[in-house]
């Protein structure tokens, strides 16, 4: 059965009032999965998908998997370079967010999908490899390397353009992604990004050398991940969000 997809695009936002949300909306999915177990099949309510997408004030975000030494700025760089920083809840190492990178959030019950996290982390890639195709970029995958890649086939020259880490429990997903579209690339230099210290990063501004129109750019990616899962939206786009946010 094809899925339906509740879309909002939050702007821009404060990373920890958007992680709050998405544990919100992660934890009334699970309570309402529960819930249904003891119900008989035409008492129960079917899960709820969103897609967030939001850029974020300069933060650096450290996984569950990651290390604290790979944050190369102390309290008082970060303060001068205005960035925040956070331990959280999902896989991976550190990264950066900031404005003028599309930060994308699927809250999507892969009980209604597949229950596959490897192939949800590849079709999440997919978009954004079809994305930088549409830009005239051959982007592509490293083999034990989560993410996006631009000359992923060498070595010396290969660098990622969106960066991924997720979390899920009882198959439904929180965290997503960050495509760097007009990412200012100087703040990858305080740390080591996703603990990989041989290879660099890019973004669509740095590979083309001009600034992309980033709701350009969102209206791509949803249009390839309404292709592979699949999924439509569900009409009435950007209505209320639960506490502690509304959409914009």
């Amino acid at each position: 059965m094809m899925q339906t997809v509740r879309f909002h695009d939050l702007g821009q936002i404060d990373y920890k009032e958007a992680w709050d949300l998405q544990e919100t909306l992660l934890a009334e999915t699970v309570r309402q999965k529960t819930e249904n177990r003891s119900l008989a099949p035409e008492a129960q309510h079917p899960s709820r998908h969103f897609l967030l997408f939001c850029e974020h004030p300069h933060v650096y975000t450290l996984g569950k998997s990651g290390s604290e030494e790979h944050l190369l700025a102390d309290t008082q760089g970060l303060s001068e370079i205005k960035a925040t920083y956070y331990k959280i809840n999902r896989g991976g190492d550190i990264t950066y967010h900031g404005p003028g990178q599309l930060v994308g959030y699927p809250i999507f019950d892969l009980d209604h999908f597949f229950n596959d996290i490897h192939q949800y982390l590849r079709l999440l890639e997919e978009s954004v490899i079809r994305t930088c195709a549409e830009y005239g970029l051959r982007a592509g995958r490293i083999q034990g390397l989560t993410g996006v890649w631009l000359d992923e086939d060498n070595p010396a020259k290969a660098r990622k353009i969106c960066a991924f880490g997720v979390r899920c429990s009882r198959w439904v997903t929180m965290h997503g992604f960050a495509f760097n579209v007009n990412s200012d690339l100087s703040y990858f230099s305080k740390i080591v990004p996703c603990g990989i210290s041989d290879k660099g990063v890019t973004s669509l501004r740095q590979e083309l050398g001009r600034e992309i129109d980033l709701e350009e750019v969102k209206e791509k990616v949803l249009r390839h991940l309404m292709s592979l899962f699949p999924f439509r939206l569900q009409a009435g786009v950007n209505e209320e969000l639960p506490w502690p946010l509304q959409s914009s």
